[in-house]
């Protein structure tokens, strides 16, 4: 009998491809959506007739209907099914894309993009979850690079798009970007996703109204704390002090009320005690740190080439494309290997990598030459891309199929939580700095850019407590489907990993 291929060796199967690859149809609507909208906010200020503090809320508002949303997906998916459920996120999405497209003031406008926030927050990890479950654990890295696929696409097409549509079209076209890629989503899911709805007679899951009264305004007040810190003054202002503060403590009083709902064999909204297990605990903790190495920097790039060398919102997102290129280039290899190796050596070369080319722009200014800081940050994104693929690989190791969705929503959202503190604690960085030096912005972003660097080296050195070789995993037992189709393409249930 031949010997059984271990499961870092193991191939993706065409149908787990298949299956990923409709669902990445749709998800690429909520990845363009952000990445536009992030280039546009200046031109709806002037064309909504709005202040920026309020016009900020567009991006705001849809950050927290996505935090809110997110922690549902767990229950949602055993009480109505993936299928269902992807479905039904996906309309919403469009309803709030069309909506946003005709919004008549900057209020309806909000409003809209809120609704958006609520489709998207369950869509993105209810994909991870659904083809995770279907690959059965095999493959994770591999399987990761198709997973990831949109959020590397996102940023070399979204601020492209955006910027041809803001010069020669009406903003409205930013959101019926969307629309055919939700239009197309809904069309494959429903001819090619498994019906996978819980059989009927089946326990109904109950939803922890208690969990939920305490996840979901507590990630809410966290994001909005931070998102006001760039705008007032730092971390020392009531309008961050005050949400951090009750966000951290409805965070804390979730966390202990989750773990003994657990100890107590109850069905919590999220399963937090995942987080006393390796893999998950250490890319939580390294994917919360990499909000400061990796989305923090993403804030400084596009500042850079449109305040310190006077490009224009277009060129400064196609100055940002080569960045996208180099993650692209390295998910391949780095999918391969983190099969082969495991997560933390992948990880800790991609923060190196990350680091060593964050130093040159804290040199760089008004004239240094282009092509150099394109290549430099072609680099960075090799290192950008290997990072995030071994880490969300590693987050799944020997989870079973119920716990998959848990881990899905915990890392989304320690991720989502990182990358606004990462941002806010290099927004203030920059304008500490730029003051300090009496208005010279390049001294102020060279300083902004040493402390990202920094940032990257203290994340490599983290990630050393990551998970090493998948030989020496031991998966959790492989479990039976409840019914003939109850992962997406009929793929049996199993164990796995991912974000």
């Amino acid at each position: 009998m031949a010997a059984k291929s271990s499961p870092g060796h193991d191939k993706i199967d065409p149908k787990v491809l298949k299956s990923a690859l409709i669902l990445i149809v749709g998800a690429m609507a909520v990845i363009f959506d952000t990445t536009i909208v992030s280039v546009a906010l200046h031109t709806l200020s002037a064309k909504l007739h709005a202040p920026v503090s309020t016009i900020q809320w567009v991006s705001t508002g849809y950050l927290l209907a996505l935090g809110i949303a997110v922690p549902l997906s767990t229950w949602a998916l055993r009480r109505f099914g993936g299928k269902n459920l992807w479905m039904a996120a996906l309309t919403i999405f469009l309803v709030g894309s069309i909506g946003s497209s005709l919004a008549w003031n900057v209020d309806s406008l909000i409003a809209w993009r809120v609704v958006q926030g609520v489709g998207g927050g369950i869509m993105l990890p209810l994909l991870t979850t659904l083809v995770i479950q279907a690959a059965g654990g095999k493959a994770l890295g591999r399987t990761v690079t198709v997973i990831t696929l949109p959020a590397l696409l996102g940023p070399i097409l979204g601020p492209l798009i955006g910027g041809a549509i803001l010069t020669h079209l009406s903003w409205r076209f930013m959101f019926w970007v969307n629309v055919p890629f939700c239009l197309a989503g809904l069309a494959l899911a429903a001819r090619y996703m498994s019906a996978d709805k819980p059989a009927a007679g089946t326990p109904r899951p109950r939803l922890d109204l208690p969990g939920l009264a305490l996840l979901t305004p507590g990630v809410a007040a966290v994001i909005l704390g931070l998102s006001n810190a760039g705008s007032a003054a730092g971390f020392a202002h009531p309008d961050v002090t005050l949400p951090l503060a009750i966000g951290v403590a409805l965070l804390a009083a979730f966390t202990a009320y989750s773990i003994r709902l657990g100890r107590r064999h109850g069905d919590p909204l999220v399963n937090v005690r995942l987080l006393a297990r390796r893999p998950v605990g250490s890319a939580s903790a390294v994917l919360f740190f990499s909000g400061f190495s990796l989305y923090g920097a993403m804030l400084l790039l596009p500042l850079f080439y449109q305040e310190v060398r006077g490009a224009s919102a277009l060129t400064a997102g196609i100055m940002l494309v080569p960045q996208g290129v180099g993650a692209l280039l390295s998910r391949n290899v780095a999918g391969r290997l983190t099969d082969k190796i495991g997560a933390r050596p992948i990880a800790v070369a991609g923060f190196a990598i990350v680091a060593a080319a964050t130093v040159p722009f804290a040199f760089a200014g008004a004239h240094t030459d282009a092509w150099l800081l394109a290549l430099y940050q072609v680099i960075r994104g090799l290192g950008l891309g290997g990072v995030t693929l071994a880490v969300t690989a590693s987050a799944f190791i020997g989870l079973d199929k119920q716990e998959i969705s848990h881990s899905s929503v915990l890392t989304r959202t320690v991720q989502q939580i990182g990358g606004s503190f990462g941002t806010a604690v290099l927004a203030v960085i920059l304008t500490a700095s730029i003051a300090d030096h009496h208005g010279a912005l390049g001294a102020g972003f060279h300083i902004a850019f040493w402390w990202a660097a920094g940032f990257s080296a203290v994340a490599m050195l983290l990630s050393l407590w990551l998970p090493g070789s998948p030989r020496t995993a031991q998966p959790a037992p492989a479990q039976p489907p409840a019914n003939a189709s109850e992962a997406i393409g009929a793929q049996p249930a199993t164990p796995s990993a991912a974000q």
